[in-house]
């Protein structure tokens, strides 16, 4: 029987759909908001994979709108009392549960500092959504395996909703509705040829630049997870800075590509560490020396990074059970964290 983790992957094709036509109201009604609010800037608030969403929607915004946008420390309000001078902000919170402690401290902080408030969570009523002014309910539905998926698709997804509603962006609200259809080619995408070339790996990088970083980001998360195994994500541009230092003779290194501005250096640095004797896999066209990776095309930049992260899913989890794991049950890990 497929495990928990397994079928919320096949289900996430569902789940966009039920996200983008359930949410609809809400979705617009935070993006007409952002429309009139006109911020200066925006704050996002969150942790483990739904800060990698919002890292995602931080790349989206800047691009799309603008304005600047910041990750901030749940701890300086739950742990530190501090408040921000926000009155020229927005502010999106992102929480599976909506009953993290320390993000709704900071939530109900950037609220009570004159931000417009925004909360993505996957369950409402919530004490999140219930300090927000524009509460949207992702709609990814019950997630039970603990490494979450189809609450993170959906949290990027409903960022996106909001930004292209905020943005009036025609071809973005194009590629969003036709979303659903190429996630069901994206899901049955097979990357399980990567596992025999990993083989005996103890480490690898995951890379990425602009939206694709948030993707890789999310990627080296879950080898953790459920697999224990040692993985982390750089942009291409700063793996040089450093890092490349432990690239030795096949050391694994997978690249994760858009159809965006970013794909010619990303490519060439893919290519440059394969000349180097890593064992370089990339999604993109176009390599010499680098492996290609399947991927779908979406229509637009962002969904093509965020559509990137379903193969990816459906070959960790496969990875997992190989090497003995549970991917449903990591060890030491539970469902809902809640730090203060």
């Amino acid at each position: 029987m497929p495990t928990h983790m397994r079928q919320e992957i096949n289900e996430i094709p569902e789940a966009a759909a039920r996200l983008l036509d359930s949410s609809r109201q809400f979705l617009c009604a935070a993006g007409q908001a952002l429309r009139e609010r006109d911020p200066a800037f925006l704050i996002t608030i969150a942790r483990g994979s739904s800060d990698h969403a919002a890292h995602f929607l931080k790349y989206a915004i800047e691009q799309q709108a603008g304005r600047a946008v910041a990750s901030i420390g749940p701890s300086l309000a739950s742990i530190y009392g501090k408040s921000l001078k926000l009155d020229q902000a927005a502010a999106i919170s992102i929480s599976q549960s909506g009953k993290s402690p320390d993000i709704v401290a900071l939530a109900q902080s950037a609220a009570a500092s004159g931000a417009l408030t925004i909360s993505l969570t996957n369950t409402q009523p919530s004490p999140l959504s219930d300090a927000s002014a524009y509460p949207v309910d992702i709609n990814a539905g019950p997630e039970l395996a603990v490494a979450a998926t189809k609450s993170f698709f959906n949290s990027v997804l409903a960022g996106l909703s909001i930004l292209a509603e905020w943005t009036l962006d025609v071809e973005l609200q194009r590629a969003i509705s036709q979303l659903p259809e190429k996630l069901r080619q994206a899901v049955t995408l097979d990357w399980n040829g990567l596992a025999a070339e990993l083989g005996e790996a103890e480490s690898l990088y995951m890379l990425g630049r602009g939206p694709s970083l948030a993707i890789a980001s999310e990627a080296a998360l879950k080898f953790k997870e459920t697999s224990e195994m040692h993985a982390e994500a750089y942009s291409s541009a700063e793996v040089h800075h450093g890092p490349v230092a432990l690239v030795d003779r096949r050391f694994p290194i997978i690249t994760f590509a858009a159809r965006d501005a970013a794909t010619p250096s990303v490519l060439e640095t893919a290519e440059g560490l394969a000349q180097q004797g890593a064992l370089s896999f990339i999604t993109a066209d176009g390599t010499k020396y680098a492996r290609r990776l399947p991927f779908v095309e979406t229509g637009h930049p962002l969904t093509d990074s965020l559509t990137l992260i379903l193969p990816f899913y459906g070959f960790v989890e496969a990875w997992s059970r190989a090497k003995g794991f549970n991917p449903d049950a990591p060890a030491a890990l539970k469902k809902v964290t809640e730090t203060h």
